[in-house]
């Protein structure tokens, strides 16, 4: 149906406010258009402001949580007095608390997002920073959890908030902007870190990288607090006409107003969100691809080191295959959301993953091995990066969004406590068992990326029969079909109007 034609001389506003003022439930919903030129302009600002902002964060959190191998490698275990095992606690402590506070995801919609991200970073910004003055192994092991924990209320939950303020088309290649912000830390963590530990200094160089690499957190924890919108239509950086377009997409994609939706836990949706198989089947993929995910950063450097480069060398080739990552996660999300086909971009990339840990099992050739490392690297990172958005694209409604994310962090997140043991200093140089199990994870994957968009082809082409079937007995009623046929064209974003289908 072609857009409603405005009166000469008017802008998008009284578009929108006809828009506002439709039942959302009305299958004539989906049948209004904005502006599509005013429309832009609020994506590149929210881009700009908010998208920007989140990467920033992410960026600084990986490091967090990361640069405790290089204070370990300056000198901090000796100084404190802690033996290598203790040092593996300090490792293992921080998966502990992150999944235990991963239904935290659902806070984004229960506390004004300023406010969340607030208490968040500000807390694992001290945990991180305060960790440049402990005395002792305990004391360590205390910020370690603080910062897990703060992190775990984060990180796993940007990709829901982001869907407050993006439509479910444009959603996915956010998400990987925010995601890449993984796999570029890892490329220059090791650098950064080199440079901030090898001066003298009047302190101990460990304790010197945990404050340079904690108080920007704190900074941002300030700047997240004035400047992040808990919804586009209450963001500052918007004109006037800007707000009530970022309206009129926030209640084109849910039915409700941005500001209403905060506060508000609609029981019946927590309910429907589990009893449908994509709430379980995507934190499957999730855990599968966090095997793999968790075990690559940790080893990456001590597979290289068995390949026969030193130990500096092997640091500085890790550096290669994570921008490989960091590219082909945006790369691929901005694919999928254009192309609409998301599961197959996961189906690919998982074979890819797989075949990259295949060759590091049963491939002794260096120049193969390192492939295989490109081939792991480009596969898991930039599949993570498209589960997060296709789990949020096919759950209809704030709440199912975020019982959806909160239950793929839950599972998916014990991924790492496999991952993390797949590599035993007694199975080098090869580390065939580490490599074979990541490459069964990895096909597993792929089969159930596979097998789930099968089953949203087959409840489209369900809800596709509905709704004829709906137009068809309308169209009897009133002795015309032809109306009731050209308001559903098109597909809606809003689950329960007659034109919602499942991305696949």
């Amino acid at each position: 149906m072609a857009p409603k034609e405005l009166p000469e001389g008017t802008g998008p506003v009284p578009l929108i406010q006809q828009i506002l003022a439709t039942n959302p439930t009305s299958q004539h919903y989906e049948a209004f258009e904005i502006d599509p030129v005013t429309e832009k302009r609020v994506r590149r600002k929210l881009d700009r402001h908010v998208v920007l902002l989140v990467f920033l964060l992410y960026l600084t959190a990986f490091l967090d949580r990361s640069n405790i191998g290089n204070a370990q490698t300056a000198g901090m275990g000796k100084d404190l007095g802690f033996d290598d095992a203790q040092f593996e606690w300090l490792l293992t402590i921080f998966y502990i608390p992150y999944i235990l506070f991963e239904w935290c995801a659902i806070m984004w919609k229960i506390v004004p997002p300023h406010i969340w991200a607030f208490v968040t970073v500000l807390t694992w910004g001290l945990a991180s920073t305060l960790q440049a003055v402990a005395f002792n192994w305990e004391g360590l092991m205390a910020c370690r959890w603080f910062l897990a924990m703060a992190e775990a209320g984060f990180a796993p939950g940007v990709p829901y908030l982001l869907s407050f303020f993006y439509r479910r088309n444009e959603l996915g290649f956010r998400c990987g902007i925010f995601l890449s912000a993984a796999p570029l830390a890892t490329t220059f963590a090791g650098a950064l870190a080199y440079g901030i530990t090898s001066g003298h200094t009047a302190i101990e160089s460990w304790r010197l990288l945990f404050i340079v690499e904690g108080v920007p957190t704190l900074i941002l924890a300030v700047v997240v607090f004035f400047y992040l919108p808990d919804s586009p239509e209450t963001a500052s950086f918007l004109t006037a006409e800007e707000r009530d377009v970022a309206k009129a997409r926030a209640i084109l994609q849910t039915g409700t107003e941005s500001k209403a939706r905060f506060g508000r836990i609609e029981w019946q949706e927590v309910l429907a969100a589990f009893s449908t198989p994509q709430t379980w089947v995507q934190p499957l993929m999730y855990f599968s691809c966090n095997v793999s995910f968790a075990s690559l950063p940790v080893f990456l450097p001590s597979i290289l080191t068995a390949m026969g480069y030193s130990s500096i060398n092997a640091q500085g080739l890790t550096a290669p295959p994570y921008f490989l990552a960091f590219l082909v996660c945006i790369g691929t999300t901005y694919l999928a959301d254009k192309t609409q086909q998301r599961g197959l971009v996961i189906f690919a990339l998982s074979v890819i993953g797989g075949i990259g840990y295949i060759l590091l099992a049963t491939v002794h050739s260096v120049g193969v091995r390192y492939l295989g490392v490109f081939l792991a690297s480009a596969g898991v990172f930039p599949a993570i990066a498209n589960i997060l958005p296709w789990v949020l694209n096919n759950q209809g409604t704030d709440t199912k969004r975020g019982v959806s994310i909160a239950v793929l962090n839950t599972i998916g997140q014990c991924g790492p406590l496999l991952g993390t043991r797949l590599f035993p200093t007694a199975e080098r140089p090869y580390y065939v068992k580490g490599m074979t199990i990541c490459a069964a994870f990895m096909f597993f994957n792929a089969f159930l990326a596979i097998s789930l968009r099968t089953y949203f082809v087959i409840e489209n082409r369900r809800l596709a029969r509905a709704a004829g079937e709906a137009e068809a007995a309308e169209g009897e009623a009133d002795g015309s079909g032809t109306k009731a046929g050209e308001a559903a064209v098109g597909v809606s974003e809003m689950e329960g109007t007659a034109g919602y289908r499942y991305m696949l």
